[in-house]
């Protein structure tokens, strides 16, 4: 990894397995029983230099890379503080290159992958400094407040002790006001990507987190930009991301009709020629219909769709005559959403308003849980 050149201590050298293979075989060329005879000490020395160089220790590595980050941000803070100054002369230099950091902070992602490594992150209140430079007004380049936002997406992924933590830092409320700025320069679109995913991984799967997104008053909002076919406002990577987290949030065990009501616009969004017709991306279409087909199934939002009835069937026939006439390797593809339509329009014609599920947590009556 790139990182390791721009580390430090012991394990910067990705060889260092070598010495080890080259120890092992010089003492056991496997023609032979070895010999069995007590090491020399300097057979000693080499060997625990090679294992302290070619093994890394997980947490030491964490603690490193962010002190190479503090020091980083300590720079950018300096930077922020004199925009627009004409006086250079006491600001400091960069500790580290832009790109060594960027190439850290992936080492980092790598390591919270591992789930007990995400937990001794946060031991270390790692999520605070990576929600910090995200949320900094200014300064921290993009490409790194995007990897601190991968960060905190790989560590909240399934692990409700990670969400429940970013939930108490107020993590939901930070990234959502930050995605809706208008300003390009303050959350450009790769960062608007990187804040969809950082979110869904928060959310998705835990019922506290997904209960706080669903009652904060700017979330519905968030849906419908991120969902906007104007590639002014968005591009496919972030509709893309947009519908995924859609889908998995209106569609989770503790959904509701509730829910999907307050979520309405963005259903709307989806119930439509931009997402479900033949000019839409394959994968956007699948993600729709899927999720559209789920909620009737489960019998949600169906006064929503109804409104829309005339133009779903419309749009349904067109899609499974088009599809119905494909061959070989593209009727193989289109198999899935095929299914999805003819499944979907049967529920569809079935559908009746008052067979909408009440669920007994309403949006009226429902505890307001806040964002701390």
């Amino acid at each position: 990894m790139a990182s390791g050149a721009s580390g430090g201590g012991g394990s910067a050298d990705p060889w260092a397995w070598l010495g080890l293979l080259k120890w092992t075989l010089a003492h056991q060329d496997g023609t032979k029983p070895s010999d069995i005879s007590p090491m020399t000490e300097e057979d000693k020395a080499f060997l625990e230099k090679v294992m302290k160089e070619g093994i890394i220790d997980e947490n030491e590595r964490m603690k490193f890379i962010l002190q190479e980050f503090s020091n980083a941000m300590e720079y950018y803070q300096s930077l922020s503080q004199t925009a627009g100054s004409t006086i250079t002369e006491d600001l400091p230099s960069l500790p580290i290159s832009e790109d060594a950091l960027e190439d850290l902070l992936q080492e980092l992602r790598d390591i919270v992958e591992q789930i007990d490594f995400a937990r001794a992150f946060v031991a270390m209140k790692g999520t605070t400094y990576l929600l910090g430079a995200v949320t900094a007004s200014s300064g921290i380049p993009e490409a790194i407040r995007n990897q601190c936002l991968g960060i905190m997406a790989t560590l909240a992924q399934n692990n409700p002790p990670v969400q429940k933590e970013l939930l108490e830092l107020s993590a939901i409320k930070a990234l959502s006001e930050l995605f809706l700025q208008e300003d390009e320069d303050i959350c450009p679109m790769s960062t608007k990507v990187a804040i969809i995913q950082a979110i869904s991984a928060i959310v998705r799967n835990y019922d506290v987190t997904e209960n706080v997104f669903e009652h904060l008053p700017q979330t519905p909002l968030l849906m419908v930009k991120g969902l906007d076919p104007d590639p002014v406002v968005t591009n496919e990577k972030l509709r893309t991301k947009t519908l995924f987290f859609l889908n998995a949030f209106l569609t989770s065990d503790t959904s509701s009709s509730a829910r999907v009501n307050k979520f309405a616009d963005a259903v709307n969004m989806i119930a439509d020629p931009q997402y479900l017709d033949d000019g839409s991306n394959y994968q956007l279409r699948e993600y729709s219909i899927g999720m559209l087909q789920q909620l009737l199934e489960r019998k949600m939002g169906i006064k929503i769709l109804l409104q829309r009835k005339e133009l779903l069937v419309s749009l349904g026939v067109q899609r499974i005559s088009a599809m119905r006439a494909l061959t070989g390797e593209e009727a193989d593809m289109a198999q899935i959403e095929l299914e999805q339509w003819e499944s979907f329009l049967v529920l569809l014609a079935r559908a009746k308003a008052e067979d909408e599920t009440v669920s007994s947590l309403t949006t009226a009556n429902a505890p307001m849980m806040i964002a701390m």
